[in-house]
């Protein structure tokens, strides 16, 4: 009661500017999300990865770009080698089922393997507006070399 969770003017001021160049940031990010598209495909093709998978009759807006790791792959050491080399990529998701309120509110029927097998495989990639071929072939020959 009586609190006004409204924007402050300087956020507004933010997000205003963001707004005007919509079109021209999802732009980018499409582009870069295509770079890592192409650039990962060789490691798909060796049955490393999953890219994602964008259905001819739809559309994304590149917020993210995902990997489903193969399942000997270990996404710690990953994820510790891109750390090392000041990568800051990150598991997806936490299965709602195994989440705190899942646990306590929700319900199953049986084991829920493929989700929690996914989840353990998934990662994602820095994605944002700026980000360069070269930044992203430094993250693509990283992850070759953790994996080798």
């Amino acid at each position: 009661m009586g609190s006004s969770f409204l924007p402050g003017e300087l956020i507004a001021a933010f997000l205003w500017a963001q707004l005007e160049e919509a079109e021209q940031i999802t732009e980018d990010r499409l582009a870069i999300w295509q770079r890592y598209h192409d650039l990962l495909q060789p490691m798909e093709q060796q049955g490393r990865l999953r890219r994602p998978i964008i259905p001819a009759d739809c559309q994304h807006n590149a917020h993210m770009y995902y990997l489903l790791l193969a399942p000997e792959i270990d996404r710690r050491h990953l994820l510790a080698e891109l750390k090392k080399n000041d990568i800051n990529a990150v598991f997806h998701y936490v299965p709602l089922h195994s989440s705190p309120a899942g646990q306590r509110y929700g319900r199953t029927h049986g084991g829920l393997t493929v989700t929690e097998g996914h989840s353990e495989r998934l990662l994602r990639l820095p994605l944002w507006h700026g980000l360069s071929l070269q930044q992203q072939e430094r993250i693509v020959r990283t992850m070759h070399n953790a994996m080798a």
